[in-house]
């Protein structure tokens, strides 16, 4: 829990909240931005076409983001009918999100190695920011309603999407405490770990 860290390190939990709020934003913004492109402007009339925190936030998921360590910001609306290409375009708005967090992972990991510096404050920082990034973009991609994962299946591979949907119906509870285990024992070691250690190298961030 997020704000159990506050008392017991108020640096760490600085860091660690700015960067899940940088990152949550760029996150948003990347969906409106794409969305605005390829030519609904819905996001852009309700002022989301912003980095401003203010505009992306939820109330709700913030909350619980600091009291349970998970949680979401507003989902960027879009009108498909809008889009130019109606037949891709919502897949390519999900993708968005996490292309955004891993392009900003990259780009921090770059800048570390690029600048070398011995300040041990901005390394931690950069490394929580890294890590963070990581973490939302590779959870984004899982197939699971509302996850962005779930709208680039439902594009890219409709009837998978619809069967996995169907499991979710019936069995939501199961498949969300599947999910939540196939995320902790499988997809952070095997994956997150591996991809953060590939852009920064050494050891996680806390």
């Amino acid at each position: 829990m997020l704000f159990l860290i506050l008392f017991e390190n108020p640096l760490a939990f600085f860091m660690i909240a700015t960067a899940i709020i940088f990152a949550l934003s760029i996150h948003e913004y990347s969906h409106a931005l794409v969305a605005d492109f390829l030519g609904d402007h819905t996001a852009k009339l309700q002022g989301r076409l912003t980095i401003n925190p203010l505009a992306h936030l939820d109330p709700m998921g913030t909350l619980f983001l600091f009291i349970a360590g998970f949680g979401w910001g507003k989902p960027v609306p879009f009108n498909p009918y809008n889009l130019r290409n109606q037949k891709w375009g919502p897949g390519l708005i999900a993708l968005a999100g996490p292309t955004s967090n891993f392009l900003m992972a990259i780009t921090a990991g770059l800048g570390l190695q690029l600048l070398g510096t011995s300040n041990t404050a901005f390394i931690d920082f950069f490394s929580v920011f890294i890590w963070i990034n990581v973490l939302l973009g590779v959870f984004n991609l899982m197939p699971i309603f509302p996850l962005d994962g779930s709208h680039i299946l439902s594009t890219f591979f409709p009837q998978l999407a619809r069967k996995i949907e169907s499991l979710f119906l019936k069995y939501s509870i199961f498949v969300l405490v599947g999910m939540l285990l196939f995320m902790i024992y499988i997809v952070i070691p095997f994956v997150c770990i591996p991809l953060f250690s590939l852009i920064i190298g050494g050891a996680l961030p806390f």
